[in-house]
């Protein structure tokens, strides 16, 4: 049976639990996620534990914060006075905000707290941090990489 290798295009439904069990994701009752392995477009931990999988396989492995989204960095949390937003705005907890960055790109920032004075922004992803809890199961293998 053919196993997933490098290269190859897959499609998996997944669930994504944290520590405590909360499920925070999942492609169940939906669409399945398709991706090509080695391409980068998902978290490192789970490209690696997919490879080797045969269709129709399920699997269940744990991501470290340093193969997912990192640690999470304080130095990623900004208080900005509040007159730096237009007069006009109305910070809202849980909205985004795009910040410029000197390099020419931006990043986008949550905000988490609002104050007369302030405002706070998280630019660490809402994963940053957490251990995370994969179950997938493999739905098929496409790609010049798959092999009997």
């Amino acid at each position: 049976m053919a196993q997933v290798k490098e290269g190859d295009t897959v499609s998996v439904h997944y669930t994504l639990t944290l520590d405590d069990g909360m499920v925070v994701d999942s492609s169940e009752g939906s669409d399945p996620l398709q991706f090509t392995v080695g391409s980068g477009d998902i978290i490192e931990g789970f490209d690696e534990s997919v490879r080797g999988m045969e269709e129709g396989e399920t699997r269940e492995f744990t991501v470290a914060p340093e193969q997912a989204y990192g640690d999470y960095r304080e130095e990623m949390v900004l208080v900005l006075a509040r007159s730096l937003f237009p007069a006009d705005s109305t910070p809202v907890v849980g909205s985004g905000v795009e910040i410029p960055l000197p390099s020419g790109g931006s990043h986008l920032f949550r905000i988490v707290e609002v104050s007369e004075e302030d405002v706070t922004l998280d630019g660490n992803h809402l994963l940053a941090g957490e251990t995370l809890h994969f179950r997938v199961q493999l739905l098929g293998i496409e790609g010049k990489a798959a092999s009997v």
